[in-house]
């Protein structure tokens, strides 16, 4: 069977057992602060478990898209070095919330791993939690004996709290867990060491196939177990490892999942692979093929690489593939982002998004393998330099803090410097670089640290979303919980009635003020986390169960919700201007100006951005009503042409915005009317990735502000200029200043004739060779043409001017043509700008350099004197 088949087969067998087959959730996570990326397949439905949200079926079935790479679950460090861990890859799930349990998930894996896939029962084992004391759980005698009906008891293995009770992270859903083991050894090696003492421990060829997670619990913040409202059933199985089992490979990259990015890997590196675990080559073809997955599905749903956030998760994992490949596969230029189309030919029909942001993502990838190819290039020059000193230092071990700072500053690998140093007999000191790294986690750590504790429930209630229609409520708190960060302590609560609109869709979230006639407390923040709206509060009430007041600031959210509506006209204009290509990449809205970010791979001329301006501005003076389908089917929403985002995840029902033409889904608040947004004026155009153009923009109230302070500034320049025409009179200045310019160009080259005659008659004998080294206060330009002039007119001859124009030390050096076998300017540049701490270059005959120590000049020309 092909991968496509196995996977189409899996979800055919739970279409056929009533479960309702539902798309993969993006693998980037936009709304859950607890995590970054969808770990795995039960990320999607955590609100289901928790009980905050209605599942849309009892039962449901999927392959989820997963990201490991950081926190709890962490693979990273694995892959490329064994054959079955992997960075991205697929959760085969089967999901049932509150409808069967035990007895009916395990049937359903015996009968589809069995019966449909045919995998022999004498090659399967099972396990089961044996308890734990230390938590008052019990073994799970229940899943011992419904397993009993359909495999050996001898195959039943109890399983420690590690391997057989499940947790997403630190706190959440959690529960007993039943895993399935497959024996793909040979015959002659079963034969020699039963499975059984083989599950668990890491063999390459007994692997879990499948979990069974009974969830039954919640882990909450103080480490405790809750029972969770109703018992759930989740079941992950990895796609690739089931693709091994059943394709008869013993390697995850021996399957079609990952031969055909392995061919093409081969193709343009030369490089053949052979598949043996401890060669380095091929190490690099499994982490190359692994990497460019989790890259391309992220960039696909929607997070680019950056510097910060998930996005340097992501510039992490690709930055690896590049270095692997550098380093073991001889590939100097970039070539990752070719393996995109392979990926689209094998995953396109079922993950859409692969084709859709196929340009997008490739030329993304393109520009990161560029950028970062350069970095290796200056991180060779930094580390043959650093090599060099340590040498000439008469040391064996790199100083520390160079390295790190290689690795730190440059995102140069450090592996790479370790590899080049012990080329040259030296090391890097192993236990201090590990140290200064530690110290940056921590330091990262303690900025973003953050203490939060369980959850006190007042009351059991859904809560009420009130913002769209006024921004004051009356309301009490149904739940709250302390949260100490860096900043001191404070509380989050959870509002019966809020006006507070939490972060979502770009737009910040409202603050405010709840009060009551006893107390008041500031709201520095309003977010969403597991279908709560969460509002951070200064301080806890004395009774929190009193009768409150919340007002959101009318201000911000005036001006917020007018950036809001003005993005979406933004997003039309931007698509009649440029093309149909174009969708949003990202935005943000706040009170005092917006930022949306588009695809689009030309920066645009100053006539297209007038352009959309000035469409944007004429939606606006058309006074177009708000049209608000607060709750409407997607499928209606998106005949009507409303625009969905890729990388969002849309419920059954959504909230459709219609400003005449301009129809999006969207969450966000709104003006009633484009009115009210009162201007539009775009700040900035600039890059923000490949392929992604950025526009920061005003409205409303900083759009008058804008327009005030032009005013204001053309008032104080008519004042200055003595002249109600500004532009005439700055014309006539520039006219001025450029015959100026002319005038001073003309007495430097006056002074400069003088200077050469002295200059000529100032050179000392040195054996058959004529040395000059002077001081000056000529400009660098001056100085270049004079040296230029002596090193032609005067053969033999080593000349060296030392600058201290404008109070910056400049050195400048000439050599002969007929010396240049002998003396290389460029080398006695570099030599004399370190007492000026600097450096610089050129070529044989002509060099220069800058520094930033202009006292040492006078040891640059003591020292220029003995050459």
């Amino acid at each position: 069977m092909t991968s496509q088949e196995i996977r189409q087969k899996f979800l055919d067998y739970f279409k056929s057992k009533d479960h309702l087959i539902v798309p993969s959730a993006p693998i980037v996570l936009k709304d859950d602060p607890t995590l970054m990326f969808s770990n795995s397949g039960m990320t999607q439905f955590k609100d289901f478990f928790l009980g905050y949200k209605t599942p849309t079926a009892p039962r449901i079935a999927d392959t989820q898209k997963c990201l490991r790479v950081s926190g709890k679950h962490n693979d990273l460090d694995d892959v490329g070095r064994d054959t079955y861990h992997h960075t991205m890859f697929e959760m085969l799930g089967n999901w049932s919330f509150g409808d069967y349990f035990k007895k009916d998930a395990i049937a359903f894996a015996w009968e589809l791993l069995t019966e449909v896939f045919g995998i022999p029962k004498e090659n399967l084992y099972v396990t089961i939690f044996e308890g734990d004391a230390s938590e008052n759980l019990e073994r799970d005698q229940d899943a011992y004996d419904f397993w009993k009906s359909h495999i050996s008891e001898d195959r039943i293995i109890n399983g420690n709290k590690k391997d057989n009770f499940w947790e997403m992270g630190e706190s959440g859903p959690c529960g007993p867990c039943s895993e399935i083991h497959v024996d793909l050894r040979t015959p002659e090696e079963k034969a020699k060491v039963s499975g059984l003492d083989l599950v668990n421990n890491d063999h390459p060829q007994v692997v879990e196939v499948w979990n069974l997670v009974f969830m039954e619990f919640n882990r909450k913040a103080d480490k405790s177990l809750e029972k969770l409202p109703a018992q759930h059933v989740d079941t992950g199985m990895g796609f690739e490892r089931l693709c091994m089992a059943l394709q008869g490979k013993s390697s995850n990259y021996d399957t079609d999942v990952f031969t055909p990015l392995i061919a093409k890997v081969e193709e343009l590196s030369g490089k053949k692979y052979t598949g043996i675990l401890e060669d380095e080559k091929d190490i690099a073809i499994r982490v190359v093929v692994d990497h460019i997955r989790a890259v391309a599905f992220a960039i696909a749903d929607g997070q680019l690489p950056s510097s910060g956030g998930a996005g340097y998760v992501i510039r992490r994992i690709l930055r690896r593939g590049i270095s692997y490949s550098y380093r073991f596969l001889d590939m100097k230029e970039p070539f990752l982002y070719t393996l995109v189309a392979v990926l689209q030919e094998q995953m396109g029909k079922v993950f859409p998004e692969l084709e859709k942001q196929g340009t997008l993502v490739t030329e993304v990838i393109k520009s990161e393998e560029e950028s970062f190819l350069k970095k290796i290039e200056t991180g060779l020059i930094r580390v043959e330099k650093l090599i060099q000193q340590t040498i000439a230092d008469n040391q064996k071990v790199l100083p520390t803090l160079a390295v790190f700072e290689l690795y730190d500053t440059y995102g140069f690998p450090d592996d790479l410097t370790r590899i080049i140093a012990e080329e040259k007999g030296l090391t890097i000191d192993e236990n201090d670089f590990q140290a200064e790294r530690k110290k940056q986690q921590d330091r990262s750590k303690q900025d973003s640290a953050q203490k939060v504790y369980d959850w006190v429930v007042l009351e059991e209630k859904p809560e009420n979303f009130v913002g769209y229609d006024q921004i004051e409520s009356e309301t009490y708190i149904t739940r709250y919980r302390k949260v100490e960060n860096k900043d001191g302590e404070f509380y989050q609560v959870v509002l019966s009635s809020s006006p507070f609109y939490p972060e979502g869709g770009g737009q910040v979230g409202d603050k405010g003020i709840l009060e009551n006639a006893a107390e008041s407390f500031e709201v520095l923040e309003t977010k969403k986390e597991n279908g709560l709206i969460v509002s951070l509060i200064s301080g806890l009430p004395k009774d929190a169960g009193a009768v409150f007041y919340a007002k959101a600031n009318a201000d911000d959210r005036k001006n917020s919700q007018a950036n809001h509506s003005v993005t979406h006209l933004l997003h039309e204009a931007l698509r009649e201007v440029l093309g149909t290509h174009v969708e949003q990449k990202g935005s943000y809205v706040g009170p005092d100006y917006l930022r949306f970010d588009f695809s689009h791979f030309n920066k645009m001329t100053e006539e297209e951005l007038a352009l959309v301006e000035e469409k944007v501005n004429h939606k606006i003076k058309e006074s177009i009503a708000l049209q608000e389908f607060r709750s409407i089917p997607i499928q209606e929403a998106l005949d009507k042409g409303a625009m969905a985002l890729f990388g969002e995840k849309y419920g059954d029902s959504v909230r459709m915005i219609q400003f005449g033409s301009s129809k999006e889904l969207c969450g966000g608040t709104h003006v009633k009317n484009t009115i009210e947004i009162g201007h539009f004026k775009i700040t900035s155009e600039a890059s923000a990735a490949a392929g992604i153009r950025r526009i920061e923009a005003i409205s409303g109230d900083k759009s008058e502000e804008y327009f005030r302070n032009l005013e204001h500034q053309i008032h104080e320049l008519s004042q200055l200029l003595k002249s109600k025409d500004v532009v005439r009179s700055v014309e006539k200045l520039m006219e001025e200043n450029a015959s100026l310019k002319s005038e001073v160009e003309a007495l430097k080259k006056e002074k400069a004739k003088g200077e050469i005659g002295e200059w000529k008659n100032a050179y000392e004998q040195k054996g058959n060779k004529l040395l000059l080294v002077k001081k000056t206060s000529l400009d660098t330009g001056s100085v270049k043409d004079i040296v230029f002039q002596l090193k032609r007119e005067i053969p033999n001859s080593v000349t060296i001017i030392l600058s201290d124009a404008d109070g910056k030390p400049m050195i400048t050096v000439g050599v002969s043509d007929d010396l240049a076998a002998d003396y290389q300017a460029g080398t006695i540049v570099k030599d004399l700008a370190k007492e000026i701490q600097g450096g610089g270059g050129g070529n044989p005959g002509f060099a220069t350099a800058g520094g930033k120590n202009l006292d040492g000049l006078e040891n640059a020309y003591q020292k220029a004197l003995n050459i």
